[in-house]
């Protein structure tokens, strides 16, 4: 796979696509209308890849050759490693299973749920070298969510941990065949590819074959599947990755986020084996436990959220020798505003520098980072190399003046490109990817946060739409109406409160509170569910009905 140097100037373009290996056309076919996707920048980034591209056998099958096929890959919190020939030859097996027994063919979407295991890894290895598309989603996320994604992006396979096979189930997805792993039934899908041949022909599918669909939430609560190609899980490696991360084939990778999002995809699958190296994948990944686990299995780059990084501060001053982080040379940040003081006090007690960043579902991972003597503390940091940012007025689409607030525009070699949706027209103008953020642009080109532009809450890294936590607090029969903001908090940047106008004679107080927040957890997953919870008789509305939740943000409101 060539990686040029960045040429002097190549203009931005949106290349025709070329012929698919799909013979599902589901994930081309709705695809957005060309005018409205982004510019793609693939050769002024300096990447070129070729027309036939599966990017599993890139990441893995081209690495183990490059490299050796008996290096570790995939360590467990247990002490159990496999080398990349064990991942690839038990990936092969399984997508034997997808193509033999399942019928799944090239371009079908397949569902992945369950805990971060190599047996996930390793179904969305098998997915991919099948040609079809990947569709991860959260092991936490109930039968009400499922069933919408499973709708949105019309999927009839589900390769399922058999410890989270039961929201599945409840999800009643029309014609979805689940498929369970991890189990002693004949019928599941480890049993069946026991013994199937350890080697699979990957369909050699286009650059440009959709390889996932990754679901994030929006503002209106309806999930927006961002659709990404096989050349795209190669670019990100190729720019943020080999670029500012810098890993090593020594590297062992580790982190929170799990595979469900791609800032965990990214970290725990794409990046390592890109570079050779290995991931520990840890199904509990709260801050105490990926700080022993740093410690333990000698972990040297690490993927979580500001959040995480505070409480793991915190213990290391509680018990620092209890705690041997020796191991670790990287540290990443994303999936909310990290603070200079965070980054100062975690340089300050452990004398390494997080690198800062921002990425977005759309755009498949990071985009605006900075790493060793270009980190400026405050900052998210500077395009990273292969992309382009600037700051613009949100009518015009002209750049702002440095020093002055406007919405984040970008553009690179990925970009947005969401499932059959009409809110595409909303994220990519003039060709921009505008990721709904507020930042100030510096005379250095350095970029720094102000505030999200719209109502989505970020808590502890993970992005709430605050309609979807209202509609399901609409759903139980003792609401009337819901109204959900982002207030700041401390520990978390902002947590979800929520107003509630309770059905008459339905007393407020902590236990109707902790009913609601326990029903909301039977209907959302519980990091969405509000914190806080505020009783009110009404809440405020313009003349034309609107909730004004301008006013919900202020002191004491709804008191």
């Amino acid at each position: 796979m060539d990686l040029l140097p960045d040429p002097p100037h190549c203009p931005p373009h949106r290349p025709p696509l070329l012929p698919s290996a799909h013979r599902d056309t589901f994930p081309r076919d709705h695809l957005p209308p060309r005018d409205q996707w982004p510019d793609l920048t693939l050769a002024a980034a300096g990447l070129r890849y070729p027309d036939r591209l599966n990017c599993a056998v890139e990441l893995l099958d081209a690495t183990a050759r490059r490299l050796g096929p008996d290096r570790p890959c995939l360590r467990m919190p247990g002490g159990e490693v496999w080398s990349y020939d064990e991942l690839r030859a038990a990936s092969d097996r399984i997508a034997h299973v997808l193509t033999d027994d399942l019928g799944v063919v090239p371009g079908n979407r397949v569902l992945l749920r369950g805990p971060t295991t190599p047996w996930l890894v390793a179904c969305w290895f098998a997915v991919l070298k099948a040609g079809a598309v990947a569709v991860t989603v959260l092991a936490a996320q109930r039968p009400h969510e499922l069933a919408v994604i499973c709708d949105i992006a019309r999927v009839r396979h589900a390769l399922c941990d058999v410890r989270a096979v039961d929201d599945l189930v409840k999800a009643e997805v029309p014609g979805l065949k689940v498929t369970a792993f991890g189990g002693e039934s004949a019928t599941d899908l480890l049993s069946l590819a026991a013994g199937r041949p350890d080697r699979f022909e990957a369909v050699e599918t286009s650059a440009d074959d959709v390889a996932l669909i990754a679901f994030t939430s929006g503002t209106t609560g309806r999930p927006k599947g961002c659709m990404h190609f096989h050349r795209d899980l190669l670019a990100i490696a190729d720019t943020f990755s080999a670029r500012v991360l810098r890993p090593r084939a020594e590297d062992v990778f580790a982190g929170s986020p799990p595979l469900g999002f791609t800032f965990g995809l990214g970290g725990l699958v794409v990046f390592p084996l890109r570079a050779g190296a290995s991931a520990l994948l840890l199904e509990d990944a709260h801050p105490d436990q990926l700080l022993a686990a740093i410690g333990r299995h000698r972990v040297s780059v690490v993927f979580t959220a500001p959040t995480a990084y505070r409480v793991m501060l915190a213990k290391l001053a509680g018990e620092p020798a209890a705690h041997d982080i020796g191991s670790l040379r990287r540290c990443v940040s994303a999936g909310e505003n990290l603070p200079a003081a965070t980054w100062h006090a975690w340089r300050e007690r452990t004398g390494l520098s997080i690198v800062n960043g921002i990425g977005a579902t759309e755009m498949l991972h990071i985009f605006i980072s900075a790493a060793d003597d270009a980190i400026r503390p405050g900052t998210t940091g500077v395009a990273v190399p292969g992309y382009e940012a600037r700051v613009v007025d949100g009518v015009t689409m002209e750049p702002v003046p440095d020093g002055e607030p406007g919405l984040l525009a970008v553009r690179g070699p990925t970009g947005c490109r969401y499932l059959a949706d009409e809110r595409q027209r909303d994220y990519v103008r003039d060709g921009w990817n505008l990721t709904g953020d507020t930042y100030v642009r510096d005379a250095d080109g350095y970029f720094t946060y102000v505030a999200r532009a719209d109502d989505m809450i970020i808590s502890a890294g993970y992005n709430i739409a605050a309609p979807e936590v209202e509609e399901a607090l609409l759903r139980h029969p003792d609401v009337r109406e819901a109204a959900v903001v982002g207030v700041p908090d401390a520990e978390r940047g902002q947590i979800a409160r929520a107003f509630v106008v309770l059905r008459e004679g339905v007393p407020g107080g902590e236990g109707t509170a902790a009913a609601l927040r326990e029903f909301t957890k039977g209907e959302i997953v519980p990091y969405k569910c509000p914190r806080e919870i505020v009783f009110t008789d009404a809440l405020p509305r313009t003349p034309t009905g609107k909730v004004q939740r301008f006013r919900l943000r202020e002191p004491g409101a709804g008191g």
